[in-house]
This record gives C-alpha cells, sequence and structure tokens, in this order.
C-alpha cells in the first residue's frame, strides 16, 4: 500500500541531489554558458588545429606585400614584414592559450596541494605555509614575471616548448598563493563537517578522507576562480610578449603581433595589425571570465 503512494514512488525515482548536478542544470539554462562555451571551442579548435581555418604558411612572408590593407586574399591584412595577418592571428592562438592552460593547471594543482595541507593538517605546518604563501602573495604577478624572465632570458634558438615552459613556470611560482589561500579556507570550512568526522571515527585514511571527503567539497569555488585566472594569464601572456620577455618570435602569439603592431607610425599607417590581433585575444579573455562567472553563480547557491 505504501509503495503504489505517487508521493513515495516518485520521491523513489527522482535522481539524488547532487551539488554538480544542481550546478550543470543552472548552467545549461544560462545564455551567457552557452556563448562562452561557442567562443571557447572556437579558440581552442584555432589552437589546435589552425591549419584548419588558415592553411597559409604563417612564415610566408613576402615584402613586396608588407603593410597590404585588407582584401580578398588578406583578409586582415598584412604586416610590416608582408605575412598575413589572418594566418597569424589564428596560429598565435596556439601560443597564447596553451600559456594559459599550463599556467592555469599549474596554479590549481600546487595552490590546491598546499591549500589542502595547511588546512587540514593546521598546527605549525599551516602557519609556515600561510606565511610562505604571503611572500609570494606580496609580489605584483607582472612585476615578478618580468624580473624572472629577465633573469633568465630565451633566444631565437631557444626550443619552442622550453620558451613556454619557462613563462608558465614564472606564472605558477607566483599565481599559486591565492589559490592556496581559497582552498585553505575551503577545507576549514568543509573539515568540521559530520560525515568528516565519522569517516575519521570509523579509522578511515587522511588519504581516503581528503580524497574522498574534503577534496570533492572544496573544490567548487577554486574550479571557478582558476576558470577566471585562465583568462588572466593569457592577457598576462600578453603583455610580457609586448615588452619583449615573454614569448619571443619566431614563435607567433597574440602578444608579439601586437607588440610588433605598435611600432612607431604603424598604428596609424596600418591600424588592421594591431585590430585583429586585439580583437581576438580580448574575446579569448572575455570567453573565459563569462565561463568562470557563470560557473560561479551555478556553484554557489546564495548568488542564484
Amino acid at each position: 500500500m505504501v509503495a503504489s503512494d505517487p508521493i513515495v514512488a516518485e520521491a523513489t525515482t527522482d535522481r539524488p541531489l547532487s551539488l554538480w548536478r544542481d550546478a550543470w542544470d543552472e548552467m545549461r539554462r544560462s545564455k551567457l554558458f552557452w556563448l562562452a562555451v561557442a567562443l571557447i571551442t572556437v579558440f581552442v579548435a584555432m589552437a589546435l588545429v589552425p591549419g584548419l581555418f588558415a592553411p597559409k604558411d604563417p612564415y610566408a612572408c613576402p615584402l613586396a606585400e608588407a603593410r597590404t590593407a585588407p582584401s580578398g586574399e588578406h583578409w586582415f591584412g598584412t604586416d610590416v614584414q608582408g605575412c598575413d595577418v589572418y594566418t597569424r592571428t589564428i596560429h598565435g592562438a596556439r601560443a597564447s592559450i596553451l600559456v594559459g592552460v599550463l599556467t592555469t593547471l599549474g596554479t590549481t594543482a600546487l595552490g590546491g596541494l598546499i591549500g589542502v595541507i595547511s588546512g587540514y593538517v593546521g598546527g605549525w605546518v599551516d602557519t609556515l605555509l600561510s606565511r610562505v604563501g604571503e611572500v609570494f602573495f606580496a609580489i605584483p604577478l607582472l612585476l615578478g614575471g618580468i624580473i624572472i624572465l629577465y633573469s633568465f632570458p630565451s633566444s631565437t634558438d631557444t626550443p619552442y616548448l622550453v620558451v613556454v615552459a619557462k613563462v608558465v613556470a614564472a606564472l605558477v611560482i607566483l599565481g599559486w598563493p591565492s589559490l592556496a589561500r581559497l582552498m585553505r579556507s575551503s577545507v576549514l570550512q568543509v573539515k568540521p563537517n559530520e560525515y568528516v568526522q565519522a569517516a575519521r571515527a570509523l579509522g578511515a585514511s587522511p588519504w581516503r578522507i581528503i580524497t574522498q571527503h574534503i577534496l570533492p567539497n572544496s573544490l567548487a569555488a577554486v574550479l571557478s576562480v582558476a576558470t577566471i585566472n585562465l583568462g588572466t594569464y593569457i592577457a598576462i601572456e600578453a603583455t610580457l610578449s609586448f615588452l619583449g620577455i615573454g614569448l619571443q618570435p619566431p614563435t607567433i602569439s597574440w602578444g608579439i603581433s601586437i607588440s610588433e603592431a605598435s611600432g612607431l607610425g604603424y598604428v596609424q599607417t596600418a591600424p588592421w595589425m594591431l585590430a585583429f590581433p586585439s580583437l581576438f585575444l580580448s574575446l579569448t579573455v572575455l570567453a573565459f571570465i563569462m565561463m568562470g562567472e557563470v560557473i560561479r553563480d551555478a556553484l554557489d547557491p546564495k548568488l542564484r
């Protein structure tokens, strides 16, 4: 008789509630989410298979065609070396997005690990790690990146991956404290909960408690901030390359293209050299920031 009760039957067929499932249901109803997904998909595809969008050789630069205005042959015009701006803009997505993704993964992994250890262990370990984090946190990210990369310069003979690794390493070294502090605070909020205390009382190991109970319930805030930071790191890479101490030619990136386009007189005589790489850079940064905002709103019930 009880099983025939429609209310009970409906309750038993419902899926169990989950923060991540609720967040997904919230995100997929957002138009901003799908706009961000569309933009990120396009830019990631550009980074993975640039030849699909621009079959021309980005290093083919006939000087006779230097500073040609946009036309049917050169959609975005050409730069001072005669290189096709459209082709180099498409190929520039790889280095810029690669730096942003690797830096985000590095800062999230390092900051998350330090934050979990600091929040879970506590005591003098928490104090020591917090003080170390404050030292790095006090160094401005851009200024610190300039100092590190200036101390370990790259040349035109430096392999592509080594140049990228230097920029990523500099940003990871300086960017982890913010995520470590965020993860530490999340762990301190989750740690006193009853299910964590019950797992400890049943004899669960610290590793199991962290991986099965604390970490899954502490990632929400870190995930949203890391997504926003990804766009920020792409912008910082462009800034460092613009200053001539980030990625170096012959590597192609949006920052390098913007730097080359900002030379004396080029902004007035060939504005397309600056406009298109800047536009693609701005849209990429905006797409990841929008995605981070959507994730934050979906994972934080107070903001709904």
